[in-house]
Protein backbone atom coordinates (compact mmCIF):
# COMPACT_ATOMS: atom_id res chain seq x y z
CA UNK A 1 0.00 0.00 0.00
CA UNK A 2 1.24 3.35 -0.82
CA UNK A 3 2.38 6.02 1.43
CA UNK A 4 0.71 9.22 2.13
CA UNK A 5 2.59 12.54 1.05
CA UNK A 6 3.62 14.72 3.92
CA UNK A 7 0.36 16.59 5.53
CA UNK A 8 -0.08 19.88 3.75
CA UNK A 9 -0.26 21.42 6.95
CA UNK A 10 3.50 20.27 7.84
CA UNK A 11 4.60 21.23 4.92
CA UNK A 12 3.64 24.14 5.32
CA UNK A 13 5.31 24.55 8.90
CA UNK A 14 1.41 24.72 10.73
CA UNK A 15 0.05 22.44 12.65
CA UNK A 16 -1.15 19.01 11.65
CA UNK A 17 -4.95 18.29 10.53
CA UNK A 18 -6.21 16.79 13.77
CA UNK A 19 -6.54 13.37 12.06
CA UNK A 20 -9.31 12.12 14.56
CA UNK A 21 -11.95 14.95 13.90
CA UNK A 22 -11.18 14.80 9.88
CA UNK A 23 -11.68 10.97 10.05
CA UNK A 24 -15.02 11.37 11.86
CA UNK A 25 -16.36 14.20 10.13
CA UNK A 26 -15.62 12.99 6.65
CA UNK A 27 -16.97 9.40 7.13
CA UNK A 28 -20.40 11.11 8.84
CA UNK A 29 -20.38 12.93 5.81
CA UNK A 30 -20.25 9.85 3.45
CA UNK A 31 -22.82 7.91 5.73
CA UNK A 32 -25.28 10.86 5.31
CA UNK A 33 -25.00 11.32 1.83
CA UNK A 34 -25.28 7.34 1.10
CA UNK A 35 -28.63 7.77 3.22
CA UNK A 36 -29.82 9.27 -0.22
CA UNK A 37 -30.07 6.32 -1.81
CA UNK A 38 -32.64 4.39 0.44
CA UNK A 39 -34.71 7.15 2.10
CA UNK A 40 -37.14 6.94 -0.12
CA UNK A 41 -37.51 3.13 -0.28
CA UNK A 42 -40.26 2.80 2.65
CA UNK A 43 -42.18 5.42 0.41
CA UNK A 44 -41.93 4.46 -2.83
CA UNK A 45 -44.96 2.29 -3.05
CA UNK A 46 -46.98 5.27 -1.78
CA UNK A 47 -45.51 7.85 -3.79
CA UNK A 48 -48.36 7.65 -6.69
CA UNK A 49 -50.91 8.47 -4.04
CA UNK A 50 -48.44 11.20 -2.60
CA UNK A 51 -47.56 13.15 -5.36
CA UNK A 52 -50.73 12.12 -7.69
CA UNK A 53 -48.75 11.01 -10.32
CA UNK A 54 -48.86 7.31 -12.49
CA UNK A 55 -46.02 4.79 -10.72
CA UNK A 56 -44.23 4.50 -14.43
CA UNK A 57 -43.37 8.74 -13.70
CA UNK A 58 -42.82 8.31 -9.49
CA UNK A 59 -40.72 5.79 -10.78
CA UNK A 60 -38.36 8.58 -11.55
CA UNK A 61 -37.88 9.43 -7.93
CA UNK A 62 -35.42 6.80 -7.62
CA UNK A 63 -34.06 6.57 -11.41
CA UNK A 64 -33.26 10.24 -11.28
CA UNK A 65 -30.91 10.02 -8.36
CA UNK A 66 -28.85 7.28 -9.96
CA UNK A 67 -28.19 9.17 -13.27
CA UNK A 68 -27.25 12.09 -11.49
CA UNK A 69 -24.98 10.73 -9.26
CA UNK A 70 -23.47 9.11 -12.39
CA UNK A 71 -22.44 12.28 -14.03
CA UNK A 72 -21.46 13.87 -10.63
CA UNK A 73 -19.39 11.38 -9.59
CA UNK A 74 -16.70 11.77 -11.73
CA UNK A 75 -17.00 15.75 -12.78
CA UNK A 76 -16.60 16.28 -9.19
CA UNK A 77 -13.54 13.88 -8.46
CA UNK A 78 -12.09 16.14 -11.36
CA UNK A 79 -13.16 19.38 -10.14
CA UNK A 80 -11.27 18.36 -6.67
CA UNK A 81 -8.24 17.91 -8.28
CA UNK A 82 -8.10 20.67 -9.86
CA UNK A 83 -9.33 23.26 -7.51
CA UNK A 84 -9.74 22.08 -4.58
CA UNK A 85 -11.24 18.69 -2.95
CA UNK A 86 -12.46 20.32 0.73
CA UNK A 87 -14.18 23.07 -1.48
CA UNK A 88 -16.13 20.81 -4.17
CA UNK A 89 -16.94 18.34 -0.87
CA UNK A 90 -18.77 21.55 0.66
CA UNK A 91 -20.32 22.08 -2.82
CA UNK A 92 -21.68 18.60 -2.77
CA UNK A 93 -23.09 19.07 0.97
CA UNK A 94 -24.50 21.80 0.30
CA UNK A 95 -26.47 20.19 -2.96
CA UNK A 96 -27.50 17.73 -0.78
CA UNK A 97 -29.17 20.51 1.77
CA UNK A 98 -31.00 22.16 -0.98
CA UNK A 99 -32.26 19.01 -2.82
CA UNK A 100 -33.42 17.75 0.57
CA UNK A 101 -35.25 21.11 1.36
CA UNK A 102 -36.95 21.06 -1.92
CA UNK A 103 -37.98 17.56 -1.71
CA UNK A 104 -39.50 18.06 1.46
CA UNK A 105 -41.17 21.39 0.59
CA UNK A 106 -42.98 19.01 -2.15
CA UNK A 107 -46.09 17.72 -2.93
CA UNK A 108 -46.06 17.07 -6.63
CA UNK A 109 -43.61 15.54 -8.78
CA UNK A 110 -41.36 17.70 -10.91
CA UNK A 111 -40.68 19.17 -7.28
CA UNK A 112 -39.43 15.84 -6.13
CA UNK A 113 -37.73 15.01 -9.10
CA UNK A 114 -35.76 17.90 -9.11
CA UNK A 115 -34.80 17.41 -5.32
CA UNK A 116 -33.60 13.87 -6.17
CA UNK A 117 -31.47 15.28 -8.77
CA UNK A 118 -29.84 17.73 -6.12
CA UNK A 119 -28.97 14.83 -3.68
CA UNK A 120 -27.99 12.65 -6.78
CA UNK A 121 -25.30 15.58 -7.49
CA UNK A 122 -23.72 15.36 -3.77
CA UNK A 123 -22.46 11.53 -4.80
CA UNK A 124 -18.74 12.63 -5.05
CA UNK A 125 -18.32 13.29 -1.49
CA UNK A 126 -17.00 9.72 -0.80
CA UNK A 127 -14.22 9.35 -3.22
CA UNK A 128 -13.40 13.22 -2.67
CA UNK A 129 -12.93 12.40 1.19
CA UNK A 130 -11.14 8.98 0.18
CA UNK A 131 -8.71 12.16 -1.85
CA UNK A 132 -8.64 14.55 0.89
CA UNK A 133 -7.60 11.62 3.84
CA UNK A 134 -4.68 10.64 1.46
CA UNK A 135 -3.40 14.61 1.13
CA UNK A 136 -3.86 14.99 5.29
CA UNK A 137 -3.57 12.41 7.34
CA UNK A 138 0.09 10.60 8.35
CA UNK A 139 0.57 7.48 6.77
CA UNK A 140 -0.37 5.28 9.87
CA UNK A 141 -3.42 6.41 9.74
CA UNK A 142 -4.55 6.45 6.06
CA UNK A 143 -5.50 2.92 5.49
CA UNK A 144 -7.90 1.99 8.20
CA UNK A 145 -9.27 6.00 7.40
CA UNK A 146 -10.10 5.00 3.54
CA UNK A 147 -10.96 1.57 4.52
CA UNK A 148 -13.61 3.62 6.51
CA UNK A 149 -14.66 5.96 4.22
CA UNK A 150 -15.04 3.98 1.22
CA UNK A 151 -17.31 1.25 3.41
CA UNK A 152 -19.51 4.42 4.17
CA UNK A 153 -21.25 4.18 1.02
CA UNK A 154 -22.61 0.74 2.35
CA UNK A 155 -22.82 1.47 5.74
CA UNK A 156 -25.29 4.57 5.37
CA UNK A 157 -27.29 2.20 3.02
CA UNK A 158 -27.57 -0.22 5.78
CA UNK A 159 -28.60 2.08 8.68
CA UNK A 160 -30.68 3.72 6.71
CA UNK A 161 -32.97 1.91 5.48
CA UNK A 162 -34.66 0.99 9.40
CA UNK A 163 -34.24 4.46 10.20
CA UNK A 164 -36.26 5.47 6.91
CA UNK A 165 -38.57 2.62 7.58
CA UNK A 166 -39.32 4.18 11.68
CA UNK A 167 -39.57 8.11 10.22
CA UNK A 168 -42.16 6.95 7.50
CA UNK A 169 -44.20 4.24 9.92
CA UNK A 170 -44.44 7.50 12.63
CA UNK A 171 -44.02 10.99 10.71
CA UNK A 172 -45.33 12.84 7.98
CA UNK A 173 -43.16 11.62 4.57
CA UNK A 174 -41.90 14.92 4.30
CA UNK A 175 -39.83 14.60 7.62
CA UNK A 176 -37.65 12.14 5.44
CA UNK A 177 -35.94 14.83 3.86
CA UNK A 178 -35.98 17.73 6.27
CA UNK A 179 -33.90 14.78 8.69
CA UNK A 180 -31.66 14.65 5.45
CA UNK A 181 -31.64 18.15 5.52
CA UNK A 182 -30.51 18.30 9.13
CA UNK A 183 -28.40 16.35 8.73
CA UNK A 184 -26.60 17.58 5.87
CA UNK A 185 -26.34 20.41 7.64
CA UNK A 186 -24.25 18.96 10.47
CA UNK A 187 -22.33 17.67 8.23
CA UNK A 188 -21.77 20.73 6.29
CA UNK A 189 -20.57 22.67 9.21
CA UNK A 190 -18.03 19.74 10.59
CA UNK A 191 -16.68 20.31 7.08
CA UNK A 192 -15.64 24.05 7.75
CA UNK A 193 -14.63 23.48 11.05
CA UNK A 194 -12.29 20.29 10.79
CA UNK A 195 -11.19 19.65 7.60
CA UNK A 196 -8.68 21.12 6.09
CA UNK A 197 -8.36 22.46 2.40
CA UNK A 198 -5.45 20.16 0.54
CA UNK A 199 -2.93 22.26 -1.48
CA UNK A 200 -2.17 19.04 -4.17
CA UNK A 201 -3.85 20.41 -7.37
CA UNK A 202 -3.38 19.90 -10.74
CA UNK A 203 -4.72 22.85 -12.23
CA UNK A 204 -5.61 23.71 -15.39
CA UNK A 205 -8.70 23.88 -17.43
CA UNK A 206 -12.07 21.73 -16.99
CA UNK A 207 -12.84 19.58 -20.01
CA UNK A 208 -16.31 20.55 -20.70
CA UNK A 209 -16.25 18.70 -24.05
CA UNK A 210 -15.30 15.36 -21.73
CA UNK A 211 -17.69 16.31 -19.16
CA UNK A 212 -20.36 16.59 -21.73
CA UNK A 213 -19.87 13.24 -23.33
CA UNK A 214 -19.21 11.03 -20.65
CA UNK A 215 -22.62 12.96 -19.02
CA UNK A 216 -24.43 11.75 -22.20
CA UNK A 217 -22.84 8.12 -22.40
CA UNK A 218 -23.59 7.27 -18.88
CA UNK A 219 -26.84 8.46 -19.26
CA UNK A 220 -27.62 6.62 -21.61
CA UNK A 221 -26.15 3.30 -20.80
CA UNK A 222 -28.00 3.25 -17.21
CA UNK A 223 -31.46 4.71 -18.69
CA UNK A 224 -31.19 1.72 -20.69
CA UNK A 225 -30.55 -0.30 -17.83
CA UNK A 226 -32.66 0.79 -15.26
CA UNK A 227 -35.72 1.22 -17.26
CA UNK A 228 -35.20 -1.96 -19.92
CA UNK A 229 -37.65 -4.18 -17.97
CA UNK A 230 -40.29 -1.90 -18.01
CA UNK A 231 -40.05 -0.62 -21.62
CA UNK A 232 -39.16 -3.76 -23.05
CA UNK A 233 -35.16 -4.90 -23.27
CA UNK A 234 -35.70 -5.20 -27.47
CA UNK A 235 -37.41 -2.45 -27.45
CA UNK A 236 -36.44 0.02 -30.08
CA UNK A 237 -35.97 2.82 -26.72
CA UNK A 238 -34.21 0.68 -24.99
CA UNK A 239 -31.99 -0.64 -27.70
CA UNK A 240 -31.71 2.77 -29.03
CA UNK A 241 -30.16 3.80 -25.49
CA UNK A 242 -27.39 0.94 -25.69
CA UNK A 243 -26.38 1.71 -28.79
CA UNK A 244 -26.35 5.69 -28.24
CA UNK A 245 -24.22 4.62 -25.28
CA UNK A 246 -22.10 2.92 -27.07
CA UNK A 247 -21.59 5.39 -29.83
CA UNK A 248 -20.97 8.19 -27.43
CA UNK A 249 -18.85 6.64 -24.85
CA UNK A 250 -16.14 5.65 -28.02
CA UNK A 251 -16.15 9.34 -29.29
CA UNK A 252 -15.85 10.40 -25.37
CA UNK A 253 -12.70 8.01 -25.08
CA UNK A 254 -11.22 9.32 -28.79
CA UNK A 255 -11.56 12.98 -27.52
CA UNK A 256 -10.28 12.25 -24.24
CA UNK A 257 -6.92 10.81 -25.38
CA UNK A 258 -6.69 13.19 -27.16
CA UNK A 259 -7.26 16.21 -25.36
CA UNK A 260 -4.03 18.29 -23.36
CA UNK A 261 -6.48 17.85 -20.20
CA UNK A 262 -8.82 15.30 -20.24
CA UNK A 263 -11.78 14.90 -17.89
CA UNK A 264 -10.41 11.27 -17.17
CA UNK A 265 -6.65 10.35 -18.15
CA UNK A 266 -7.15 7.19 -19.61
CA UNK A 267 -3.86 6.10 -19.96
CA UNK A 268 -3.52 6.15 -16.36
CA UNK A 269 -7.25 4.28 -15.85
CA UNK A 270 -5.36 1.77 -17.99
CA UNK A 271 -2.35 1.14 -15.89
CA UNK A 272 -3.22 -2.81 -15.16
CA UNK A 273 -3.84 -2.36 -11.50
CA UNK A 274 -6.60 1.12 -11.70
CA UNK A 275 -8.00 -1.25 -14.99
CA UNK A 276 -8.30 -4.65 -13.17
CA UNK A 277 -9.84 -2.84 -9.74
CA UNK A 278 -12.20 -0.92 -11.21
CA UNK A 279 -13.40 -4.46 -13.17
CA UNK A 280 -13.52 -6.16 -10.23
CA UNK A 281 -15.33 -2.60 -8.63
CA UNK A 282 -18.22 -4.04 -10.80
CA UNK A 283 -18.63 -7.35 -9.75
CA UNK A 284 -18.38 -5.82 -6.30
CA UNK A 285 -21.19 -3.43 -6.52
CA UNK A 286 -23.28 -6.26 -8.12
CA UNK A 287 -22.34 -8.74 -5.67
CA UNK A 288 -23.14 -6.18 -2.62
CA UNK A 289 -26.66 -4.74 -4.38
CA UNK A 290 -28.12 -8.21 -4.61
CA UNK A 291 -28.21 -8.45 -1.08
CA UNK A 292 -30.09 -5.32 -0.71
CA UNK A 293 -32.70 -6.96 -2.91
CA UNK A 294 -33.32 -10.21 -1.61
CA UNK A 295 -33.12 -10.00 2.20
CA UNK A 296 -35.84 -6.93 2.73
CA UNK A 297 -38.04 -8.97 0.40
CA UNK A 298 -38.02 -12.24 1.41
CA UNK A 299 -38.67 -10.75 5.39
CA UNK A 300 -41.79 -8.84 3.91
CA UNK A 301 -43.58 -11.48 1.44
CA UNK A 302 -46.64 -13.02 3.05
CA UNK A 303 -46.03 -15.95 5.08
CA UNK A 304 -48.88 -17.36 3.28
CA UNK A 305 -46.13 -18.15 0.12
CA UNK A 306 -44.38 -20.35 2.49
CA UNK A 307 -41.42 -18.70 2.14
CA UNK A 308 -41.71 -15.60 3.07
CA UNK A 309 -42.30 -14.17 6.90
CA UNK A 310 -44.47 -11.56 6.52
CA UNK A 311 -42.54 -8.92 8.41
CA UNK A 312 -42.71 -5.02 8.06
CA UNK A 313 -40.65 -2.44 6.74
CA UNK A 314 -39.15 -1.51 9.69
CA UNK A 315 -38.36 -4.86 10.77
CA UNK A 316 -37.02 -6.11 7.64
CA UNK A 317 -34.52 -2.62 7.98
CA UNK A 318 -33.80 -3.44 10.85
CA UNK A 319 -32.43 -7.19 10.19
CA UNK A 320 -30.05 -5.15 7.43
CA UNK A 321 -28.85 -2.33 9.95
CA UNK A 322 -25.97 -4.80 11.74
CA UNK A 323 -24.22 -5.47 8.35
CA UNK A 324 -23.56 -1.83 8.33
CA UNK A 325 -22.09 -2.10 11.63
CA UNK A 326 -19.95 -5.09 10.65
CA UNK A 327 -18.68 -2.65 7.81
CA UNK A 328 -17.32 0.07 9.96
CA UNK A 329 -15.85 -2.52 12.54
CA UNK A 330 -14.21 -4.43 10.01
CA UNK A 331 -12.61 -1.29 8.36
CA UNK A 332 -9.52 -1.34 10.43
CA UNK A 333 -9.24 -4.81 10.30
CA UNK A 334 -9.21 -4.39 6.47
CA UNK A 335 -6.35 -1.86 6.72
CA UNK A 336 -3.83 -4.48 8.73
CA UNK A 337 -4.37 -7.31 6.12
CA UNK A 338 -3.66 -5.09 3.56
CA UNK A 339 -0.36 -3.64 5.47
CA UNK A 340 0.83 -7.05 5.94
CA UNK A 341 -0.15 -8.73 2.55
CA UNK A 342 -1.22 -6.28 0.47
CA UNK A 343 -4.99 -4.65 -0.32
CA UNK A 344 -4.93 -7.34 -3.35
CA UNK A 345 -5.29 -10.16 -0.19
CA UNK A 346 -7.86 -8.54 0.76
CA UNK A 347 -9.97 -7.41 -1.91
CA UNK A 348 -9.72 -11.43 -2.70
CA UNK A 349 -10.95 -12.36 1.10
CA UNK A 350 -13.61 -10.01 0.90
CA UNK A 351 -15.44 -11.35 -2.20
CA UNK A 352 -15.02 -14.52 -0.87
CA UNK A 353 -16.66 -13.89 2.32
CA UNK A 354 -19.26 -12.58 0.21
CA UNK A 355 -19.84 -15.63 -1.79
CA UNK A 356 -19.99 -17.55 1.32
CA UNK A 357 -22.35 -15.46 2.54
CA UNK A 358 -24.59 -15.90 -0.33
CA UNK A 359 -24.17 -19.41 -0.49
CA UNK A 360 -25.44 -19.92 3.20
CA UNK A 361 -28.14 -17.92 2.45
CA UNK A 362 -29.69 -20.33 -0.21
CA UNK A 363 -29.85 -22.96 2.13
CA UNK A 364 -30.53 -20.68 5.25
CA UNK A 365 -34.16 -18.39 4.75
CA UNK A 366 -36.60 -19.74 7.14
CA UNK A 367 -35.61 -17.98 10.13
CA UNK A 368 -35.48 -13.76 11.03
CA UNK A 369 -31.64 -14.98 12.56
CA UNK A 370 -30.54 -16.66 9.42
CA UNK A 371 -31.07 -13.29 7.69
CA UNK A 372 -29.33 -11.41 10.40
CA UNK A 373 -26.12 -13.51 10.09
CA UNK A 374 -25.80 -13.67 6.19
CA UNK A 375 -26.56 -9.89 5.95
CA UNK A 376 -23.48 -9.88 8.51
CA UNK A 377 -21.32 -12.21 6.61
CA UNK A 378 -21.86 -10.54 3.24
CA UNK A 379 -21.58 -6.97 5.16
CA UNK A 380 -18.14 -8.17 6.20
CA UNK A 381 -16.96 -9.19 3.07
CA UNK A 382 -18.21 -5.75 1.66
CA UNK A 383 -16.03 -4.40 3.86
CA UNK A 384 -13.37 -5.64 3.25
CA UNK A 385 -13.62 -5.22 -0.42
CA UNK A 386 -14.54 -1.54 -0.14
CA UNK A 387 -11.92 -1.19 2.28
CA UNK A 388 -9.21 -2.62 0.05
CA UNK A 389 -10.07 -0.29 -3.16
CA UNK A 390 -9.23 3.10 -2.51
CA UNK A 391 -5.77 1.84 -1.27
CA UNK A 392 -5.27 -0.56 -4.47
CA UNK A 393 -6.30 2.78 -6.74
CA UNK A 394 -4.31 5.50 -4.16
CA UNK A 395 -1.23 3.24 -4.90
CA UNK A 396 -1.14 3.62 -8.84
CA UNK A 397 -2.05 7.02 -9.34
CA UNK A 398 -0.43 10.41 -8.47
CA UNK A 399 -1.74 12.11 -5.74
CA UNK A 400 -2.80 15.17 -7.74
CA UNK A 401 -5.50 12.52 -9.42
CA UNK A 402 -6.29 10.80 -6.41
CA UNK A 403 -10.18 12.31 -6.36
CA UNK A 404 -10.55 11.62 -10.10
CA UNK A 405 -9.42 7.91 -9.69
CA UNK A 406 -11.36 7.36 -7.19
CA UNK A 407 -14.55 8.67 -8.39
CA UNK A 408 -14.14 6.65 -11.27
CA UNK A 409 -13.33 3.63 -9.13
CA UNK A 410 -16.88 4.46 -7.05
CA UNK A 411 -18.65 4.83 -10.37
CA UNK A 412 -17.88 1.39 -11.15
CA UNK A 413 -19.35 -0.08 -8.47
CA UNK A 414 -22.57 2.07 -9.28
CA UNK A 415 -22.57 0.39 -12.71
CA UNK A 416 -22.21 -2.81 -10.85
CA UNK A 417 -25.33 -2.29 -8.26
CA UNK A 418 -27.49 -0.59 -11.43
CA UNK A 419 -26.51 -3.91 -13.22
CA UNK A 420 -27.38 -5.90 -10.31
CA UNK A 421 -31.14 -3.95 -9.98
CA UNK A 422 -31.59 -4.73 -13.59
CA UNK A 423 -30.51 -8.46 -13.66
CA UNK A 424 -32.64 -9.49 -10.34
CA UNK A 425 -35.41 -7.35 -11.80
CA UNK A 426 -35.86 -9.78 -14.75
CA UNK A 427 -35.35 -13.38 -13.04
CA UNK A 428 -38.00 -11.96 -10.04
CA UNK A 429 -40.40 -10.73 -13.13
CA UNK A 430 -39.94 -14.35 -15.09
CA UNK A 431 -39.76 -16.96 -11.91
CA UNK A 432 -43.31 -16.30 -10.20
CA UNK A 433 -45.72 -18.12 -8.00
CA UNK A 434 -49.54 -17.15 -7.63
CA UNK A 435 -50.73 -16.55 -4.23
CA UNK A 436 -54.77 -15.33 -4.43
CA UNK A 437 -54.23 -14.32 -8.18
CA UNK A 438 -51.04 -11.91 -7.18
CA UNK A 439 -48.18 -12.90 -9.22
CA UNK A 440 -44.91 -12.94 -6.26
CA UNK A 441 -41.48 -13.61 -7.33
CA UNK A 442 -41.16 -17.53 -6.58
CA UNK A 443 -38.59 -18.89 -4.29
CA UNK A 444 -36.52 -20.33 -6.91
CA UNK A 445 -35.99 -17.03 -8.47
CA UNK A 446 -34.61 -15.46 -4.52
CA UNK A 447 -32.59 -18.93 -4.94
CA UNK A 448 -31.29 -17.72 -8.36
CA UNK A 449 -30.43 -14.48 -7.09
CA UNK A 450 -28.82 -15.46 -4.38
CA UNK A 451 -26.48 -17.43 -7.00
CA UNK A 452 -25.91 -14.99 -9.03
CA UNK A 453 -24.41 -12.63 -6.48
CA UNK A 454 -22.33 -15.79 -5.21
CA UNK A 455 -21.16 -15.68 -8.96
CA UNK A 456 -20.31 -12.24 -8.92
CA UNK A 457 -18.49 -12.74 -6.13
CA UNK A 458 -16.38 -15.45 -7.57
CA UNK A 459 -16.03 -13.54 -10.66
CA UNK A 460 -14.64 -10.51 -8.16
CA UNK A 461 -11.92 -13.03 -7.04
CA UNK A 462 -10.97 -14.29 -10.41
CA UNK A 463 -10.44 -10.48 -11.99
CA UNK A 464 -9.08 -9.12 -8.44
CA UNK A 465 -6.34 -12.44 -8.73
CA UNK A 466 -4.96 -10.44 -12.23
CA UNK A 467 -4.18 -7.25 -10.13
CA UNK A 468 -0.36 -6.98 -9.90
CA UNK A 469 1.50 -7.25 -6.37
CA UNK A 470 2.91 -3.84 -6.11
CA UNK A 471 6.46 -3.78 -4.32
CA UNK A 472 7.97 -0.35 -2.77
CA UNK A 473 9.36 0.42 -6.10
CA UNK A 474 5.61 0.30 -7.77
CA UNK A 475 4.52 3.22 -5.80
CA UNK A 476 7.10 5.59 -5.65
CA UNK A 477 6.28 7.35 -9.02
CA UNK A 478 2.78 9.15 -7.94
CA UNK A 479 4.45 9.77 -4.50
CA UNK A 480 7.34 11.36 -5.95
CA UNK A 481 4.99 13.36 -8.23
CA UNK A 482 3.05 14.30 -5.14
CA UNK A 483 6.16 16.06 -3.74
CA UNK A 484 6.41 18.60 -6.43
CA UNK A 485 5.39 22.05 -5.27
CA UNK A 486 2.13 22.36 -3.85
CA UNK A 487 -0.68 24.65 -5.92
CA UNK A 488 0.07 23.63 -9.22
CA UNK A 489 1.07 20.31 -10.45
CA UNK A 490 2.18 19.92 -14.11
CA UNK A 491 0.80 16.67 -15.52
Amino acid sequence: MSHAPAPAAEAGGGAPPRSNAVVAVLAFAGIVVSLMQTLVIPIVPELPRLLDAPASDTAWAVTATLLAAAVATPVMGRLGDMYGKRRMLLVSVVLLVTGSVVCALSDALVPMIVGRVLQGLASGVIPLGISIMRDELPAERLGSATALMSASLGIGGALGLPAAALIADNFDWHMLFWTSAGMGVVALVCVVLFVPESKVRTGGRFDLVGGTGMAAGLICLLLGISKGADWGWTSGTTLGLFVAAVVVLVAWGWWELRTEQPLVDLRTTARRQVLVTNLASIAVGFAMFAMSLVIPQLLQLPAQTGYGLGKSMLVAGLCMAPSGLVMMATAPVSAAISRSKGPKVTLMIGVLIVAVGYGLNIVLMSEVWHFVLVACIIGAGVGFGYGSMPALIMSAVPASETAAANSLNTLMRSLGTSTASAVAGVILAQMTTDLGGYALPSESAFKVVLAVGAGAALLAFVVASFIPKAGPAAVQEPVAKAAAPTGVTAK
